[in-house]
């Protein structure tokens, strides 16, 4: 095992991450002791370590949860339901829609202190990829800590809005990183009936937390065939009880049949019954061409589909210089092998220097999930990085109106409302991130292809939109959603967007049908939507979308320009009507150890997210945060010079961003 890949598990709990936007209790007017800044939960199996924990670290027995005590859990609950999604007409020829898919093992944050509902800097792998990922897995775990990682709500809500399923994470370590063979027969332990009282545990967590099941990496050596047959009866009875609650469980290529840990590297005799207990298995990094290949067979001849095994690509020290034999996993020009797994994709955000940018972590993460060409229509099929794009189709939720994006990113050096800066505080909130247009970026012109980015100097909402920038000499078509969307005669599309320089001449691009082959452009209808000149600020453009009859398959804007242009794109909303969501009730405020808890009864109806304000002493309003959830916590608030008690506001918003009437609280201080 390289040091490298355990870098994550060692910190037990030194380094807590300042946390600043959100945190939320689900009684407002909790106890002292409960009212504090909460945070991702995590735990032991059962039995703690000897000694006390660090400084930060609270040691927790899964087994005594009850989700009635879990005093953190309404700010760690996800609200956003799982999104069904389809898949498009490939972006180019090499690209599959219906073989080898992507899971992700992903570090946000350390063990212990890793907040619940965001924080106050912008500096955060804010992940907007998610079109090529099949299933993420919340990385973590470490001896001085605890072992079993419930995914925070930001991470679960941003990612089950762009249909992909979040595991928790088991980690038994090895003994070299600390673990104990006691967590291991503590995890599999069985009651006076046979039962596996954790793997009911693991599914209850899973079901109060709104996440998708679990990964399980058994690494402590030291067993016997005893504890492997116990292991195997546990794993069988997660993967069974969470089927009935439409969880999953991944094994990972570690503990065999004999109860050693020895990573097969395949799918092998060692270890094909914990593969035939669990959903799918994660194969250890030492594969090579010839056992994936016989792993596949071996998976279909038990009745599996090969793509069910998940060949480990460790990116977490080199990323796209990482050297693979992607010939082995996903050939070009022949059917894929099997399916893969990144290890620690978030390399993109960790390799930059310290004084790093949000647009800098956004054009890393673009060259890692595109490829050097960084259009996904003109993939470089020759380069040593075999990017995602090249290989796997890319999928879509936009299935239903109404359907509207501010192309916010989940973090940002301010916070944008109506293009005013509403808060000069840098942040992250993934909770709070659109559906990002997933093929970045598709550019066509008879011209210069522009740069199109996610740009955080302006927005119209949020932190960041969509900057076009160049000088192409002819017209420009942008991509930017594939989209199932039924029109009516009363389907409208609004266009919020701005030039930085230039007289840019403006059109909708809507496609009622598909490409003819993968890699062909969409069949657009051009509809015009203005001309924009510089300086003239932020416009919104309504269009209707006359003769267009059917399902929108595609949406995007063609430029014209005669020079160099800049252009600016804020927001992009499809509907048939406007929608105002009912506001929130009963706004409560309590006083925590050092912030304030606010929670508040949800709004009838559906609601996108509620935004919280305080209102200053001369009327201004300064946003404090927002969530998905119905509670947060805001820590470091002050008084204002003379001011005696502290106004707040809660509203609610909806898919088009429309805002609820407010629920008013106030604060003595």
């Amino acid at each position: 095992m390289k040091p490298t890949r355990r870098t994550v598990l060692l910190a037990a709990g030194a380094g807590a991450t300042a946390a600043a936007l959100p945190s939320t209790p689900a009684v407002a007017e909790g106890n002292g002791a409960q009212a504090r800044r909460p945070y991702a939960s995590y735990w032991y199996p059962d039995s703690l370590p000897e000694g006390s924990p660090g400084a930060g670290v609270t040691w927790r027995s899964l087994k005594s949860w009850r989700s009635a005590t879990d005093a953190d859990l309404a700010f760690n609950a996800s609200s956003v339901p799982l999104a069904p999604r389809f898949t498009p007409t490939a972006a180019n020829p090499t690209a599959r829609g219906d073989q080898a898919r992507i899971q992700a093992l992903v570090s946000f944050g350390p063990t212990a202190a890793n907040p619940a509902q965001g924080a106050a800097t912008a500096d955060y792998y804010a992940l907007t990829h998610w079109a090529y990922i099949d299933e993420l897995v919340f990385w973590g775990g470490s001896s001085g800590e605890g072992l079993i990682l419930a995914p925070n709500a930001p991470v679960v809500d941003a990612a089950h809005r762009h249909g992909v399923p979040v595991l928790g994470n088991v980690f038994l370590p090895p003994v070299a990183y600390g673990g104990q063979l006691q967590w291991t027969r503590d995890l599999v332990q069985k009651d006076a009936v046979g039962r596996h009282p954790l793997a009911a545990q693991l599914v209850a967590v899973a079901a109060a937390y709104g996440f998708d099941g679990w990964f399980v990496n058994a690494e402590t050596d030291g067993g016997n065939t005893a504890l492997a047959t116990d292991m195997r009866g546990f794993l069988k009875e997660l993967t069974s009880l969470g089927a009935a609650k439409g969880q999953r469980v991944t094994w990972y290529d570690s503990m065999t049949a004999n109860g050693s840990v020895s990573w097969q590297g395949a799918l092998t005799s060692q270890n094909q019954t914990f593969f035939q207990a669990a959903d799918d298995m994660f194969l250890d990094f030492r594969w090579t061409a010839n056992t994936l290949a016989s792993s596949g067979h071996k998976a279909q001849q038990l009745g599996r589909s090969r793509h069910e095994l998940r060949a480990g690509v460790d990116v977490e020290s080199n990323g796209w210089d990482t050297p693979v034999d992607w010939d082995a996993i996903i050939p070009n020009h022949r059917a894929h092998i099997v399916s893969y797994g990144f290890y620690r994709p978030e390399w993109t955000l960790g390799h930059l220097p310290a004084n790093r940018t949000p647009g800098d972590f956004h054009a890393a993460d673009d060259r890692f999930w595109t490829g050097p060409s960084l259009d996904p229509s003109r993939p470089d099929t020759d380069a040593s990085w075999r990017a995602p794009a090249v290989a796997v189709a890319d999928r879509s939720t936009i299935t239903a109106l109404p359907f509207a994006t501010t192309f916010n990113t989940g973090h940002g050096l301010r916070w944008y409302d109506r293009g005013t800066v509403t808060s000069a505080a840098p942040w992250n909130h993934l909770g709070l991130q659109d559906r990002l247009p997933s093929r970045r970026w598709v550019t066509r012109t008879t011209g210069r292809c522009p740069s199109v980015t996610l740009d955080f100097a302006d927005a119209w909402r949020g932190g960041s939109s969509v900057l076009v920038d160049g000088a192409p000499g002819a017209p420009v078509t942008l991509d930017l959603y594939a989209t199932r969307l039924a029109l009516t005669s009363r389907t409208v599309v609004e266009l919020t967007h701005r030039a930085g320089r230039g007289e840019i001449a403006v059109e909708l691009a809507v496609a009622t049908g598909e490409p003819t082959t993968p890699g062909a452009p969409h069949p657009y209808t051009y509809l015009p939507a203005g001309t924009l000149g510089a300086g003239t600020g932020w416009v919104t453009t309504t269009l209707s979308l006359p003769g267009l009859t059917g399902t929108a398959r595609a949406l995007g804007v063609r430029l014209t320009a005669t020079g160099p242009l800049t252009y600016r794109l804020g927001a992009l909303a499809v509907r048939d009507r406007r929608q105002v969501p009912s506001a929130p009730t009963r706004l409560k405020v309590t006083a925590g150890t050092d912030g304030l808890r606010f929670g508040w009864r949800a709004a009838p109806g559906p609601v996108r997210h509620y935004e919280l304000h305080r209102i200053l002493p001369d009327g201004t309003r300064r946003f404090l945060g927002g969530t998905c959830q119905q509670a947060y916590y805001v820590p470091g608030l002050v008084p204002e010079q003379g001011e005696r008690r502290a106004h707040f506001e809660v509203r609610a918003l909806g898919e088009l961003y429309t805002a609820s009437g407010a629920a008013p609280a106030v604060h003595p201080w």
